[in-house]
């Protein structure tokens, strides 16, 4: 059995009646397809459970269906099996509710005062300049051999290998001299500010 086509685009009516499982004698005579009306009228409120089980809302859940329901009205020529339409439906909802939640927008909260983000200070240049002079200061009291490496491995970027193959010694050489070195460093006394 063939349903009826709709002819006339001013004959059509909204799918889904205003509340499900009721009769509108209005909707019953105007729409394009009463299978599609009679099946909205029995299927109606079990649809329903299946929308609300999608959204937390109960609003958005009869959204849900009614757009779910207008995309089955739509295709309604188009579906063969009509002892399907619940999963047809069911695919319907579960599709429109996964495209909303894609296209969902973040919520924004308004706060009573606007959170700073935290800055470290920026340090004052004069005293970067005193702690750079008194470093330098402090490396060039080193002996000349340690004085060397720590300037390669430190000021030049230099790795152990690279430093111990321009001074012609060990890697280990250059490993404890550098180790002398910055302990010597950490113990000068012009430079226990820095600390």
């Amino acid at each position: 059995m063939t349903t009826p086509v709709c002819t006339s685009a001013s004959k059509a009516a909204l799918p889904v009646p205003p509340s499900y499982g009721t009769t509108d004698a209005r909707y019953a005579t105007s729409s394009c397809y009463p299978s599609f009306s009679s099946y909205v009228r029995a299927r109606g409120p079990v649809l329903l459970r299946t929308a609300r089980s999608l959204t937390a809302n109960p609003c958005d859940a009869e959204d849900l269906l009614q757009t779910a329901l207008t995309k089955t009205y739509v295709a309604w020529e188009r579906i063969e099996d009509h002892r399907a339409l619940d999963g047809y439906v069911r695919r319907a909802l579960l599709n429109t509710r996964t495209s909303q939640w894609r296209k969902r927008k973040v919520d924004e909260f308004a706060c009573e005062e606007v959170p700073e983000r935290e800055t470290s200070p920026t340090p004052d240049p004069a005293e970067q300049q005193v702690l750079h002079d008194a470093m330098w200061r402090a490396v060039m009291r080193l002996p000349d051999r340690q004085r060397a490496m720590v300037v390669l491995r430190y000021y030049e970027d230099l790795s152990e290998a690279q430093t111990a193959e321009v001074l012609g010694v060990s890697v280990g050489t250059v490993k404890s001299a550098v180790s002398r070195a910055l302990g010597k460093l950490r113990e000068d006394p012009e430079l226990a500010p820095a600390r």
